[in-house]
């Protein structure tokens, strides 16, 4: 039976990122991926946005690593070349009624740590995008986008140069958990003896730790799956920032993102579905997406969206439910020496995942 300090489960960002932090403190690592690539699942289908840490609860893990790792994401892309851009972001009220809210929001960025916010009248924000229309605004200079399989192609690499390796097709069936080691056996029957293992297969990740043996089932929490619709601008967008609204309960609401082409998509809304696979996008949502973008696009035309992609987002809480921070497990809280278990995480997953792979590596070094 081969033997290796530090397995990780899953080579998506958040993945990729704890296997990196874990390799360059000398561990010997290996990612074992399900696919046949890294990035296949939730990190190929997000906004590509770097969150500012805006609308978080203070103290939370959401708020704390958001705001770090919004820091050394773009220390990180700078120093790497990675293409990213830091666009900024208005998110504006298009009701009189939602206008005080800016103010809460602000508020609670001021605690997370977010200072640079700025309040707009709409004057101002029609001086900084001409057809965009609300009553008041919000500026986030520090919200930016980033080309993610770019960053996840510079993490890979670091994983590599410092020894360690990624290796494809090599899903994860299940874990043994005991008092000297951890044993984890993958699909195709290889057992590896490990010292640590980390799970970070993403929307998979409940259901895998539900097939640890030796990890009580009271510490892994119900998957829930919300599926987040996207539709493309034919042309291009006459805006240069990202324009988000004031926050639905489940989400961000129907907001414009850019791409670092320019390009515009709006999304994500959010439809609770059974499966993680339930991918498609059904075109007959573009009526609620022209509804909600002309609250704040009056002038977006008729037939000017198209169906782009889906991406589903790992909830550990249901439909009407209060939302969940991320949910990061250590031997403190489960009792299993050398697991770390990751679960919840979805945006601002992104922006946090430097962050993430330091506080992993803390937890297990």
């Amino acid at each position: 039976m081969d033997q290796i300090e530090c397995v990780v489960a899953g080579a998506g960002v958040v993945g990729l990122a704890v296997a990196r932090a874990l390799a360059l403190a000398g561990r010997e690592v290996i990612v074992l991926e399900a696919a046949p690539t890294i990035g296949t699942g939730i990190s190929s289908r997000n906004s590509e946005v770097i969150h500012a840490g805006i609308y978080y609860a203070r103290d939370s893990l959401k708020a704390r690593l958001c705001v770090q790792g919004k820091r050394m994401l773009y220390d990180y892309c700078a120093a790497r070349g990675i293409n990213h851009r830091r666009c900024g972001k208005l998110l504006v009220a298009t009701t009189p009624e939602q206008v005080p809210q800016l103010q809460g929001i602000m508020e609670r960025a001021a605690l997370n740590g977010v200072e640079d916010l700025r309040c707009l009248t709409a004057a101002q924000a029609h001086a900084m995008e001409s057809e965009l229309v609300c009553e008041a605004a919000l500026y986030s200079p520090s919200t930016g986008i980033v080309d993610s399989h770019a960053l996840m192609l510079g993490l890979q690499g670091d994983i590599e140069k410092s020894g360690g390796m990624v290796v494809f097709n090599s899903a994860v069936q299940y874990v043994e958990c005991s008092s000297s080691a951890l044993f984890v056996v993958t699909a195709d029957g290889t057992r590896l003896q490990a010292g640590m293992v980390v799970n970070a297969a993403g929307l998979q990740a409940p259901m895998l730790a539900g097939r640890f043996q030796g990890l009580d089932s009271k510490h892994v929490p119900c998957a829930w799956f919300a599926k987040g619709s996207y539709f493309t601008l034919t042309g291009r967008a006459p805006f240069s920032h990202l324009i988000y609204p004031v926050p639905q309960m489940a989400g961000l609401g129907v907001h414009l993102t850019l791409d670092l082409g320019g390009q515009a998509k709006f999304g994500p809304d959010v439809q609770w579905v059974d499966s993680a696979d339930d991918l498609t996008v059904d075109p007959a949502r573009a009526q609620a997406f022209y509804a909600e973008v002309r609250k704040y696009w009056p002038a977006l035309e008729d037939d000017a969206l198209l169906p782009g992609y889906a991406g589903v987002r790992p909830k550990i809480h249901g439909p009407n439910q209060v939302a969940c921070d991320f949910l990061i497990q250590g031997p403190a809280v489960h009792g299993v020496c050398g697991l770390v278990n990751l679960f919840g995480i979805e945006s601002p997953g992104l922006t946090s995942a430097l962050a993430i792979g330091d506080y992993v590596r803390r937890l297990l070094l």
